[in-house]
């Protein structure tokens, strides 16, 4: 296969792409909340294109296909699936009342309900779980550069973070809507047509216990259940407090439309992540046939020496769409969060004095978060295991006050704050006692220890949000007061939840 063509076609797309972004700045109209949530507009097509490509996104495709073809099905199928059962779960019981609660970012929500101490302390947590989000999408982007377009590892992860924070700062969500709308076309062709090709070209041989029959990956702790377990739930959970998920959630242009996007998003999210856990399955076959030793990730191997140059391009032009969004999701987030949540700037609109200074000051932000997502890329160059880390962070401490302010009347802000340092603290303390994360060697932070193993993997992830969620509990019936005040926030919350 030509390496010339993939070249020049992966060039042409970033050309095209920055271009949207460029064509994009124009909307934003000086105005911070045309930038971070697209003026609350985006239609029903653009809503759950957008939320569907938060999902199908390098860390997901690569991810997906390095998990399933080294550990079985259920490693790689866990992504697509987690994210699938979060974007379900959020449809059901948290769209509509997000959206209509007018927020700019998802901390607003700790702020309104529990103060701002607790604002805070859930803004900084983001910011770090991002960090590793971003530093995933550009592991993924650094190898494609690697393979395709000759450039070092070092080159590669850095030309895509100098084109993904010129990308962000120019169009802002709406330059990631419009790109989300093609992309998962994109993403749809390219994975059913590599699945298709492989069927037709090799057939699928699967080892013994890889396949998705193979359920002791899902029972058996010597087999991955735990872990896979834990990548599902992490997933399924974590991802509701996303900062570039609940973005886009605030951008529809009503609850309605939110809910709607997120469910259409959910089963997109399978029929477009599953085919890559399937074609994982018989990569060893097919590079058995075709002599092909892998280095580096398993589905551009396929795309470099097995697939059609045409074919190839296409499923290239999905994943490099999808490094884009993800990573400009990311940056936009997180610098968004900093800005106003951290340094508490908040929106005066384009016409304030001195214009939107949370404009301004976001987009100086996205440079320091560009910096720490590529020094955690060139640190960690994995790819699905940076995703799974950055929803489990969130999942340890942050879901639980979520839900709760939603749905239970007594939660306090003592007990938010309390779930969130009891959680995070635990999986961060178990963190740097596990040798592996997610069956990955842990080369980040490792104290080294006789007591956790590689068998416990898996478990700080399931243990830590239920420590959380006993501290929210006990510490919230200890501080709740039935005063006037706590009343009258109840009646607003209640109002906001009646769907």
């Amino acid at each position: 296969m030509e390496n010339t063509a993939f070249s020049w076609g992966i060039i042409v797309f970033l050309l095209g792409t920055l271009g949207i972004g460029v064509w994009a700045s124009k909307q934003i109209k000086g105005d911070s909340v045309n930038f971070l949530v697209a003026g609350r507009g985006l239609a029903l097509p653009l809503a759950a294109a957008t939320l569907m490509a938060q999902s199908v996104d390098s860390n997901a495709t690569l991810g997906n296909t390095d998990l399933s073809s080294e550990f079985g099905f259920w490693a790689g199928a866990a992504l697509p699936i987690g994210l699938a059962l979060c974007l379900l779960l959020t449809g059901l019981f948290l769209a509509k009342p997000m959206n209509r609660m007018g927020l700019i970012t998802i901390p607003d929500f700790y702020r309104i309900k529990y103060g701002r101490t607790v604002e805070l302390v859930a803004a900084c947590i983001m910011t770090v779980s991002f960090s590793f989000l971003l530093a995933g999408t550009l592991v993924a982007g650094g190898y494609m550069f690697l393979n395709f377009l000759g450039l070092s590892y070092f080159g590669g992860i850095t030309l895509l973070a100098v084109l993904v924070f010129a990308y962000t700062v120019s169009g802002g969500l709406f330059a990631v809507a419009y790109t989300d709308f093609i992309q998962v076309f994109i993403a749809l062709l390219g994975s059913w047509g590599l699945l298709l090709y492989v069927l037709a070209n090799f057939g699928l041989t699967i080892e013994p216990g890889m396949g998705p029959l193979a359920f002791d990956q899902l029972t058996s702790v010597g087999s991955g259940a735990a872990i896979n377990w834990a990548s599902i739930i992490a997933l399924g959970f974590g991802n509701m407090v996303a900062i570039d998920f609940m973005a886009r959630i605030f951008a529809a242009e009503s609850p309605e439309t939110a809910q709607r996007a997120c469910l259409f998003a959910s089963a997109g999210t399978l029929i477009i992540g599953i085919p890559f856990s399937i074609i994982a399955l018989g990569s060893t076959s097919i590079f058995s046939q075709v002599g092909i030793t892998v280095e580096g990730p398993v589905l551009f191997s396929l795309l470099e020496n097995v697939i059609p140059p045409a074919l190839g391009l296409v499923v290239l032009a999905a994943i490099l769409s999808a490094s884009l969004s993800t990573a400009d999701g990311a940056i936009l987030g997180t610098s968004s969060v900093l800005a106003h949540n951290v340094l508490g700037i908040r929106h005066a609109g384009a016409h304030g004095a001195g214009g939107d200074k949370l404009l301004q000051i976001t987009r100086l932000m996205a440079i320091v978060i560009t910096i720490l997502g590529l020094f955690l890329g060139l640190k960690v160059p994995q790819t699905g295991v940076l995703l799974l880390l950055a929803f489990d962070m969130s999942f340890a401490g942050l879901v639980v006050p979520l839900i709760g302010g939603l749905f239970w009347a007594k939660s306090t802000g003592q007990g938010a704050l309390a779930c969130i340092l009891a959680g995070s603290i635990t999986r961060f303390v178990f963190f740097a006692l596990m040798p592996t994360m997610f069956g990955v060697d842990n080369t980040l932070l490792y104290i080294p220890n006789g007591v956790f193993t590689i068998d416990f993997d898996g478990f700080p992830t399931l243990i830590s949000p239920l420590v959380g969620l006993i501290a929210f509990v006990i510490v919230s019936k200890m501080t709740y007061r039935e005063q006037r005040s706590d009343q009258q926030q109840a009646k607003v919350m209640a109002n906001i939840r009646q769907l």
